[in-house]
């Protein structure tokens, strides 16, 4: 457990004088030598973060202005830039490349006086479910050190699970940041398409990543998400809309659904399916509406995901040729065609080159219209019923994941499996939609599993509201 419950009982005791910046830091330094086992850490900034402790430290004995996030300890998932620093997006194709400037993210974090403590371990180009794509080795789930922490933002979610960051960032293609909150018992959110900048995110699929965020409670999460959401000059496809106050908290009742396509899906855990109906009912005693939905799509939601994700990842990753940055493999008595063959197939781990060769297939002239065509206008349809449904409700709840954690290497030699773990997530990211997962219960094999909570777009202040309403009611506790 962190020392301090939140971040705003965290800044009380600094501004008190009851704590100081080089002194939570020192904590979370030494948790993250006692921890190394779990491998969430790629990179820790020992000195830097040190550094900046004590200026911060300085400057508030001084009675210097402060930025709303001072002292805050912060990791970021090894996809989001940070300029003079490391970032590989866990792959030996970037082995060694330093980024040459921050994400848009990380700016205004930065501005707000965070403390970056280091970059966290993750799916080797955010290509995974279990943290055990990354080229520097899988993330153990603390709770657990024989089961997976989720993906691909696994470092990041077990960062905060384990206490040695107070917050940290991730990223969510297609419940990179849901998922692995779920396995680990955190809460994690991911936001409206384009309510982040997504500049300075190293891509996967640009129609579906978006940068988002852990924490142990919903007022964090509101209090980064709060610094770091808006337009950006950088980003064409971050949103103009106006960022609203995410840290007022409404207590009211909500008018809920749920999907009985999810509930009763034959994948999804039984203990799971009979927590989450009972759960259903305690919303209504506490004065909420909830009421079961038709969704006919679910079935389809992960093949068109697959589709469109691998097809963007082949056009995105193309990029990595060896030449300009990263890794390269010798050019002795080799073809520029072989040259960049052998790079790329050094470089790139297993799934990397799964997703790339699958996305080529799709984006081929034999098989646009009937795979790449086809999965667009699914997309459309699922568009369409989540707003219809969510013009009459204030969110759709709905199982986050169909299992508690799973074994480490239960699932690896067997993708669609592995695939098939992300029915649920997949929906917020095909519509763009807000979605976060809260905490909820423990399965009765330990392990704890959450829900998740599914809003229209930009309306992340009613879904915070929302998620705080359910952690309440459910009484989970962060792990």
């Amino acid at each position: 457990m962190s020392e301090f419950s939140s971040i705003s009982a965290f800044q009380e005791a600094l501004y008190a004088g009851r704590t100081t910046c080089t002194e939570t830091v020192q904590l979370y330094l030494d948790r993250i030598g006692q921890t190394k086992h779990l491998n969430a850490f790629l990179e820790v900034f020992e000195e830097e973060a040190l550094e900046k402790a004590r200026a911060l430290d300085s400057r508030i004995k001084n009675g210097e202005p402060v930025g709303a996030l001072a002292g805050v300890v912060i990791g970021i998932k090894d996809v989001i830039c940070y300029k003079g620093h490391k970032v590989s997006a866990a792959s030996r194709i970037l082995e060694g490349f330093t980024s040459l400037y921050s994400a848009t993210a990380v700016e205004r974090l930065l501005a707000e006086d965070v403390i970056i403590i280091g970059n966290l371990n993750c799916d080797e180009f955010a290509m995974g479910s279990t943290n055990e794509n990354s080229a520097y080795g899988p993330v153990l789930n603390a709770l657990d050190n024989t089961r997976v922490p989720g993906g691909s933002s696994g470092g990041s979610a077990v960062a905060v699970q384990a206490g040695l960051c107070m917050v940290s960032l991730g990223s969510d293609t297609g419940g990179s940041v849901r998922q692995p909150a779920d396995f680990c018992g955190i809460v994690g959110l991911k936001p409206t398409y384009g309510r982040i900048s997504r500049h300075g995110l190293i891509a996967y699929a640009s129609s579906f990543d978006q940068i988002g965020v852990f924490g142990r409670n919903i007022a964090d999460v509101a209090k980064v998400l709060q610094s770091i959401a808006g337009p950006d000059e950088y980003d064409s496809t971050a949103s103009k809309e106006e960022v609203p106050d995410y840290q007022t908290i409404h207590n009211k009742s909500w008018k809920i659904a749920y999907l009985k396509d999810a509930l009763y899906h034959e994948g999804l855990d039984p203990e799971m399916k009979e927590g989450y109906s009972i759960f259903f009912e305690e919303l209504e005693t506490a004065g909420n509406t909830v009421t079961a939905v038709d969704f006919a799509y679910l079935d389809y939601v992960v093949p068109a995901y697959y589709v469109l994700t691998t097809a963007e990842a082949s056009s995105n990753l193309s990029r990595f040729d060896g030449v300009k940055y990263g890794h390269r493999t010798s050019l002795k008595n080799l073809e520029l065609t072989d040259f960049y063959k052998k790079s790329r197939s050094e470089g790139f781990g297993k799934e990397v080159k799964r997703r790339i060769l699958l996305g080529t297939f799709v984006l081929s002239a034999g098989y646009y219209d009937a795979y790449y065509t086809k999965a667009q206008q699914v997309r459309k349809l699922v568009v369409d019923k989540l707003s219809e449904i969510l013009s009459e409700y204030d969110a759709i709840l709905m199982p986050t994941v169909p299992s508690t954690a799973f074994k480490i290497g239960e699932k690896s030699n067997d993708p669609i499996a592995m695939y098939l773990a992300d029915i649920y997530t997949v929906l917020a990211n095909l519509a763009g939609v807000p979605a976060i997962s809260v905490p909820l219960r423990r399965h009765s094999n330990g392990m704890p599993y959450g829900v998740q909570i599914i809003t229209k777009q930009f309306s992340e202040a009613s879904l915070l509201n929302i998620a705080d309403h359910v952690m309440n009611i459910s009484q989970a506790t962060p792990v």
